[in-house]
């Protein structure tokens, strides 16, 4: 067996002895670290069970419930969606993700079709970024554009609800012009039928009055409708373990009084429960 060089005069290293003590410790360290590891698991499992990150698109019904990415449906045949380019050209693309032609079912195929829509502070107006990061602007001519960084009055709109056609929306700008839609002209559209090519539609912002061209939808991610949100916030409130519950009343539950807890904590009654329970707690200790 090769041993470890030495030299002459050097001291000896001595031999710690390990005592039971250290080794029930360093034993106790390593279940506690992995048990530690096991509790962080079952957090990123729960996490991961959060439907917190949920992409599904529903449709905007209020004004309140623009938030976040949303997708501007407009009223064109077929239906299609306000869009940018990197270089802030504003134009429409044909939506593909729909169901039977139907604008509360579409969702965006094509990054270009996002838009995040924000509430400016203090005020009741909105801006929309597009996916490069510049925000949608509506010069004096009504010319679309999104090539500002900043927000000014040009990047700020108004929006309103169609009060004849709920869940849906008009795009108001400071200047009180619309963002409106204009299909390609019968002579544009014939030449187009010639070659085999649909023109898109354009869109404009310089519209005096509400009408079916003004009129749109919009569609948003469901993790940032305030609905859903304060849903899933409740389903939240109303998950309770049986150990949780049993800290709560001071004692072991019974299955019966467990599913009763757990019912009142579902149906508001939660607090008046525990306390009956309690209460009939210190009746059985002392009867």
């Amino acid at each position: 067996m090769v041993k470890a060089l030495t030299f002459k005069g050097e001291k000896k290293p001595k031999k710690r002895k390990r005592t039971e003590a250290s080794d029930s410790a360093a034993q106790d360290e390593d279940g506690d670290s992995k048990k530690q590891v096991k509790r962080s698991d079952d957090v990123n499992e729960d996490a991961s069970a959060e439907p917190e990150q949920d992409d599904s698109w529903v449709s905007a019904d209020t004004v309140n419930d623009v938030s976040g990415p949303i997708m501007i449906v407009l009223p064109t045949e077929p239906p299609s969606a306000l869009a940018c380019d990197t270089i802030g050209k504003v134009f429409t693309i044909p939506i593909e993700n729909i169901v039977d032609g139907n604008p509360s079912s579409a969702e965006p195929h094509d990054v270009r079709q996002v838009w995040v829509a924000n509430k400016i502070a203090g005020t009741e107006n909105y801006r929309f970024k597009g996916h490069h990061g510049k925000f949608l602007s509506c010069d004096k001519f009504g010319i679309f554009s999104a090539t500002s960084d900043a927000v000014s009055p040009l990047e700020t709109f108004v929006l309103l609800p169609t009060a004849d056609t709920p869940g849906t929306f008009q795009i108001q700008t400071l200047r009180e012009t619309f963002l409106t839609v204009k299909e390609p002209s019968s002579s544009k559209s014939t030449i187009a039928a010639s070659t085999a090519k649909v023109p898109p539609a354009e869109v404009r912002g310089d519209a005096t009055e509400m009408t079916f061209c003004t009129t749109l939808r919009i569609r948003m991610q469901a993790r940032f409708k305030p609905r859903i949100k304060a849903s899933k916030e409740e389903k939240a409130r109303e998950k309770i373990t049986r150990s949780e519950l049993e800290s709560a009343v001071g004692r072991r539950l019974t299955e019966d009084e467990v599913k009763r807890l757990k019912r009142a904590r579902r149906e508001g009654d939660y607090h008046e429960v525990l306390l009956d329970i309690k209460v009939k707690s210190k009746h059985d200790k002392y009867s």
